[in-house]
């Protein structure tokens, strides 16, 4: 295979290392991308071809994307969105601020970069555009509203703009992923710990429960995959004629995406408050 130029962000650790190493690996030119420069300087090490780029950060996501337009000659073959957090909290407890936090990173940061390159790819006539979502993009869970709005608005975008790219070769696909092995409780920690005050919220009991899952070593939740599970749907979204509009992975999202088909609301809700 010819090292099409595919860009990534999010790939301090799990699902964005894991693809960048596997579509290395598989013989694509990968720019890893990361927030913290650290992490970058840690890639960089690790032999990858490693820039900073931060999603919250209009002159970051500007700078990326032309420093890698000008490494790989103009051209890009494919980007696939990774770097995101989720916020725990009650939605009662979400200040405007702390909402607008997560849809920067998770929705806004991600439009601004997917439209940056989107001109690159129309010159082309050909591109793929690779959302990781979850399955909390389209069921929600208690307590993780701050990540699901932000989800449930990124398929909403994406849906709009594969109708609005179709005949233009450039394929939009979305990756929903249910629990994959990665850094993500840790770092919903640190989010939580920074803008949720437990002690002064209805919730307070429900917040230590939550506490006590988020601090867990290993996996907690059932069905748990490893980011491998993830690269799987990416190659095929990569490299399929005609990719699919969405890649399930994990048992729970399939499971899910029937429930959501099947039941009344009112019988899915019952189900979603026990997860």
């Amino acid at each position: 295979m010819d090292a099409r130029p595919v860009l990534i962000t999010g790939c301090s650790s799990g699902i964005g290392r894991c693809v960048a190493r596997g579509l290395t690996a598989r013989g694509y030119r990968v720019f890893a991308t990361a927030r913290r420069r650290e992490d970058v300087e840690e890639l960089s090490a690790a032999g990858f071809e490693s820039l900073w780029l931060d999603l919250a950060d209009s002159g970051s996501i500007a700078a990326a994307a032309d420093e890698v337009l000008a490494r790989s000659g103009g051209h890009l073959y494919a980007l696939f969105n990774n770097g995101a957090y989720g916020q725990p909290g009650a939605v009662e407890d979400l200040s405007r601020e702390v909402l607008r936090l997560q849809f920067e990173t998770n929705l806004f940061g991600w439009h601004e970069l997917t439209n940056r390159l989107l001109p690159v790819m129309r010159r082309q006539g050909y591109g793929r555009i690779i959302h990781n979502s979850s399955v909390l993009g389209f069921v929600a869970l208690p307590f993780r509203g701050a990540y699901t709005a932000s989800k449930y608005a990124l398929e909403g975008l994406t849906d709009t703009l594969r109708l609005e790219l179709r005949g233009s070769g450039v394929h939009v696909v979305l990756i929903e992923p249910g629990p994959i092995e990665s850094r993500f409780r840790q770092n919903a920690y640190l989010a939580y710990k920074h803008h949720i005050d437990p002690a002064s919220s209805v919730h307070r009991s429900r917040y230590l429960k939550m506490e006590e899952r988020l601090l867990k070593e290993g996996p907690v939740a059932p069905f748990t995959l490893p980011p491998e599970a993830v690269l799987k749907k990416v190659i095929r979204a990569l490299e399929s004629p005609r990719p699919r509009a969405r890649y399930y992975v994990t048992f729970p999202t399939w499971l899910f995406a029937v429930l959501k088909r099947v039941l009344t609301q009112n019988m899915l809700d019952k189900i979603l408050v026990r997860v």
